[in-house]
């Protein structure tokens, strides 16, 4: 406020006139001012009278409220000096880390570094200083390092099985369910917004579906959102869909499918149809679960998803061993040429269709960004034997882009009123990334609204904003309107551009004029200028 005289002047900080308001909610867009005082939507409509330490003339550009994305790998990137440019370039204001159980905290005892060893190709290398013994601790520590935009973490039930069990097989005993339980119960108390399952990799491949719900347990009724990588996404896809509808039925608690898809062409426009029918039947019967896609046919993990999951017993030092071991390589090919029991992605797709990335020994630097089958090529090797070598010389640290999935599909599941959007970006250090690092967000307003129109902007928006919101309870997110946090987007959806390629993926977006986070503007007038309002959201305590 400003007094002058007797008058009182109410004075935001920052006022946004005229411009055309996409809400979040879904509805048209409609003309409206926006004013921001700290930190929060003051108000919306015609503020005429207003006035405002910083006005920006919207001139009829988009509005949005700042684009959510509920399933990333960032969990040790906060930590990177260059966080935050790719991801508030593509309109991101937050983010859901620790997915496909693989979160960053808690990491410690007996089997640590076990647990780092597996994560690196999906978070980056793990150093001793990002090993956290609780989440508490891992919040304290990101919100220390000051962050451009605010995140929020799931509890990745792969990090806390392994805490408890190490890289063992079968269903978990009652001493390791107790430990399971405990960890899990505190990470939630501590304001993890879920728990995330990653059923396609060990450990938690080696669960029975009875093991998985008494794993689950202490979520029953509890209102917690799973968000689950399911056990299989090629020829077994449908049946790991009906196994987690089974387990959220027991459980009675809501179920997100992430990257929702169906790998291989014999697969391609029949698995997903008879997916999102079950989707939609299961929510006729009041079953709370939604899914989410990636807008791209291609994937990227780690390496090791392509073989078969019962070598990964013991971790990723287990598993190097057994790559030299000429009886076990014998064995691992037998089953991958013919194995449709475990995702078998170069049965399906192919070793030409297998690219690999995030290679750091100097014998196979070369290769990066090259296909298996080009890499074979190149050495004069068997395919197998050149992904065994490859694996073994890499310590099983390194990842793959895959050509997996149908366009039609793709579409079709963005079409799907419960679907939202997510990029599944991960971080491993050096080397090349996927695409959807940089530009998963503008690839959506790019090429499904303004190009194809397989969205409108309202539509896409929604899903990418308060739907995405609604999922993890982040209250004041996700609509513009009074008393929400200021995380805004201005922009112009015909100048919205994807920049990232396959062969050159680091490319920033470009097109979003203006980014808020909490009131900061982190973007202005198309450049870069970062930021530190960023929260951690505990969203079960309120943040």
């Amino acid at each position: 406020m400003v007094d002058c005289g007797e008058e009182v002047i109410h004075m935001l900080d920052t006022l946004i006139r005229g411009a055309q308001v996409v809400d979040g909610t879904g509805r048209a867009a409609f003309p409206a001012d926006v004013g921001i005082l700290d930190g929060m939507i003051e108000e919306v409509g015609d503020l005429q009278g207003a006035q405002a330490f910083e006005t920006i003339e919207a001139n009829g550009r988009v509005l949005t409220p700042g684009f959510i994305d509920i399933h990333r790998h960032a969990d040790a990137a906060v930590f990177r000096e260059d966080f935050g440019r790719s991801e508030l370039s593509q309109g991101l204001t937050t983010l859901v880390n620790g997915n496909c159980g693989m979160s960053l905290a808690p990491l410690f005892g007996a089997h640590a570094d076990e647990c780092a060893r597996y994560l690196a190709p999906i978070t980056g290398n793990i150093e001793p200083a990002l090993r956290f013994d609780s989440l508490a601790s891992y919040f304290k520590a990101a919100q220390g390092h000051g962050l451009p935009l605010s995140c929020a973490e799931l509890i990745g039930m792969g990090t806390l099985r392994t805490l408890a069990a190490g890289f063992t097989t079968g269903d978990l005993s009652p001493l390791e369910l107790r430990d399971l339980h405990y960890h899990m119960e505190a990470a939630l108390a501590d304001g993890a917004c879920g728990v995330s399952l990653g059923l396609g990799y060990a450990p938690e491949i080696f669960y029975s579906t009875d093991g998985l719900i008494r794993a689950l347990a202490p979520l029953h009724r509890s209102g917690v959102p799973i968000c689950v990588h399911m056990r299989q996404e090629g020829d077994g896809v449908v049946d790991a869909l009906r196994e987690m509808l089974e387990v959220a039925r027991a459980l009675q608690t809501p179920l997100e499918v992430s990257h929702l898809k169906a790998i291989g062409g014999r697969n391609a426009r029949k698995a997903v149809p008879e997916m999102l029918s079950l989707i939609e039947k299961a929510r006729e019967d009041g079953l709370d679960v939604m899914c989410d896609v990636y807008p791209y046919t291609a994937g990227s993990t780690q390496l090791i998803h392509v073989l078969p999951p019962e070598f990964q017993e013991g971790g990723t030092e287990a598993l190097t061993k057994r790559l030299l071991d000429d009886a076990a390589r014998k064995e691992m090919r037998a089953r991958m040429e013919v194995g449709s029991d475990f995702e078998n992605i170069t049965l399906l797709v192919g070793f030409d269709n297998v690219i690999a990335i995030g290679l750091q020994m100097d014998e196979y630097r070369r290769f990066e960004g090259k296909s298996v089958a080009e890499i074979a090529q190149t050495l004069q090797k068997d395919p197998f034997d050149t992904l065994f070598d490859l694996l073994a010389a890499e310590q099983c640290n390194t990842g793959m882009i895959d050509y997996i999935s149908d366009e039609e599909d793709v579409k079709d599941i963005l079409r799907a009123p419960f679907s939202g959007v997510i990029s599944d970006a991960t971080y491993h250090s050096g080397g090349r990334v996927h695409p959807r690092v940089y530009g998963t967000f503008a690839r959506l307003i790019e090429k499904y609204v303004v190009q194809e129109r397989v969205l409108t902007l309202e539509q896409a928006v929604h899903k990418v904003t308060e739907h995405a919101a609604d999922r993890f309870g982040f209250e004041k997110k996700g609509v513009i309107a009074a008393g929400m946090d200021a995380d805004l987007l201005l922009f112009s959806p015909e100048n919205v551009r994807e920049h990232g390629t396959y062969a050159r993926p680091n490319l920033p977006a470009t097109g979003f004029d203006e980014v808020f986070v909490l009131g900061e503007r982190v973007i202005e007038n198309g450049v870069y200028r970062g930021g530190s309002s960023g929260e951690m959201l505990g969203a079960r305590m309120g943040y």
